[in-house]
């Protein structure tokens, strides 16, 4: 991914917009830090139904076939699992977990701006006991029908294991189905089959399947999954900085918000609407825990509508100096 753009922005809003503000008080999981050394880049997160508080991770790039699980009681990994049978992972930006407890592996960003002809997803089954172990894992090949993307969002269908992803455009993307059982020989071709208004970096599936949370840098969406016609219910607030990833918790009453960096955060919030799963409506109504009015969230603060203005604003400038230069 474009990083230098992403890291500035963190820096802009950092600074523009740490407005002091009373934070909201959250039931339940309060969230938690990542506290491995190795983990400097988180880009997914994924609520073990295995093992009850495990979360699953993994670096972006620049690291190897390895998926840490994370407690997060505490903040520290209590497993690293090696995949065996992939290769070598050239950008994985995405985990999901199906039925059957089989985790899927989204190796589908891509750094040359939607360049390579093909991406893949692996997929493994969650071990029963968390220990450094290594697992084989199927590698499937992806392509997208109308041609290379970029990509960091990958979903698995929590009922039926049919595989999304959604590809990351700035001026918004598509949901992009995969075939109904994904084929380890030959290509898996995804078609676009609804648009998402949103700069997306991750999604998730509610543990019924119900919901669908997309998240960005500045905001999310969630939808009413509606047998995959997508129907926009409400906007997410979301942590600034780099935000990259997102998970519901295992019972669906929380959304995680991850970050990248040494030391990152994972932030919770009410999950938006009823997730069917010992969900909770959240008091906004409209699917943000904080009510905000943009589509922007806060890292212990509360961000003012005129704040976010104006910062989207500069960003947008430096954006176009950046394209002329």
């Amino acid at each position: 991914m474009r990083r230098s753009f992403a890291f500035l922005v963190a820096g802009l809003l950092a600074g523009v917009l740490a407005l002091p503000a009373t934070a909201a008080a959250a039931d339940g999981d309060e969230g938690f830090t990542i506290s491995d050394p190795r983990i400097t880049e988180s880009s997914g997160l994924a609520a073990s139904r295995l093992h009850p508080g495990i979360y699953w991770t993994h670096n972006d790039s620049d690291d190897g076939p390895y998926l840490y699980a994370v407690d997060s009681a505490t903040g520290k990994t209590v497993a690293r699992i090696t995949l065996n049978g992939v290769g070598t992972p050239r950008d994985v930006e995405a985990i999901s977990i199906g039925p059957d407890n089989q985790i899927h592996v989204g190796d589908i960003g891509d750094n040359l701006g939607g360049s390579w002809a093909y991406v893949w997803v692996y997929r493994l089954a969650e071990p029963k006991e968390l220990k450094d172990q290594s697992i084989r894992a199927t590698q499937y090949v992806v392509k997208y029908s109308d041609g290379a993307r970029d990509a960091e969002s990958l979903v698995v269908h929590p009922r039926t294991g049919r595989v999304y992803i959604i590809d990351k455009n700035e001026d918004g993307g598509h949901l992009y189905e995969g075939p109904a059982t994904l084929s380890p020989s030959g290509t898996n071709v995804f078609k676009p089959v609804a648009p998402v208004d949103l700069w997306a970096t991750d999604a998730a599936f509610s543990p019924d399947g119900r919901q669908l949370a997309v998240r960005g840098y500045f905001g999310g969406i969630w939808y009413d999954w509606n047998g995959g016609k997508i129907k926009r219910k409400g906007r997410l607030s979301v942590p600034l900085g780099q935000g990259e990833s997102v998970s519901y918790s295992a019972d669906g009453s929380r959304l995680m918000l991850g970050s990248e960096g040494a030391d990152s955060a994972v932030e919770a919030e009410d999950a938006p609407g009823d997730s069917g799963a010992g969900g909770s409506k959240s008091p906004s109504g409209n699917g943000s825990s904080t009510g905000s009015a943009s589509d922007g969230g806060s890292d212990g603060y509360k961000v003012g509508a005129l704040a976010v203005a104006v910062a989207f604003a500069a960003v947008f400038g430096l954006r176009r100096l950046f394209r002329r230069s």
